[in-house]
């Protein structure tokens, strides 16, 4: 018997908030917790999911023994010596977001040097953004979450950010922010290729463990059929920002 059926009632996630993939105030804990845990009841188990600032998020996901990792993750080398990674429960669209009065339009990342970006502490953009911010080629200012970056780039402390395209739709779609306002943010959507996502398991026996039951009851769920639906229930208001 696995060793995590010790605890047979719950799966113990830490994360934060970042809806409209994960929150406390959203229908089965967001999108991604909503895929997570239909993986979770194919298994037996339910789902608990505790939130926290990223970087603590990742410290007690992955070395506090109650729980079972973190979710939910974009997989680098960096990450793989760290945790075990489960299959898809998702994807992520990286686009830069700028105001279109001043729009930012690279035909490539290395384009981007003039340009003040602002990125959130703690997130991996992929490696060759990664790699490009760390060897001083661009210029980046961290926040400590998206929603910040979004007003500075209203306030116009940046030339543009780096942002999920469905987080940039949903905090778009707050009462604060006018159409008008959602008029005035473009994207540029083709420097970053979508990207899955996935739970991170803790690297221990146990993890490893949990990894492979998830996997295989995964097999077993239609998770784009959730999807489809949850976007569908959530009904994101309109006035998604357009490409050049």
């Amino acid at each position: 018997m696995p060793a995590f059926a010790a605890e047979p009632h719950a799966l113990r996630f830490a994360t934060e908030e970042w809806p409209p993939f994960f929150s406390s105030s959203l229908p089965g804990n967001g999108l991604t917790g909503t895929l997570i845990g239909a993986v979770a009841t194919r298994m037996g188990l339910a789902t608990r999911i505790d939130y926290f600032p990223w970087k603590r998020a990742m410290e007690v996901g992955l070395h506090d023994v109650g729980y079972a990792g973190v979710v939910a993750l974009i997989r680098n080398p960096e990450r793989e010596k760290i945790c075990y990674f489960s299959s898809a429960v998702g994807s992520r669209q990286t686009v830069l977001a700028y105001l279109k009065d001043k729009p930012v339009t690279p035909a490539a990342l290395t384009e981007l040097q003039a340009v003040r970006i602002g990125t959130v502490g703690g997130y991996s953009y992929g490696e060759p953004f990664d790699a490009l911010a760390r060897g001083g080629t661009l210029t980046i200012e961290a926040a400590i979450s998206d929603e910040i970056n979004l007003r500075k780039l209203f306030a116009r402390r940046f030339g543009a950010i780096v942002i999920e395209k469905r987080m940039l739709r949903y905090l778009l779609a707050a009462e604060r922010y006018t159409p008008a306002d959602r008029a005035r943010v473009g994207i540029a959507d083709h420097l970053f290729p979508t990207r899955s996502v996935h739970v991170c398991f803790q690297h221990t026996r146990q993890g490893l463990e949990q990894q492979q039951a998830f996997d295989q009851a995964a097999r077993a769920v239609d998770l784009s059929r959730i999807e489809r639906d949850y976007w569908r229930g959530l009904r994101v208001a309109s006035g998604e920002p357009t490409t050049p």
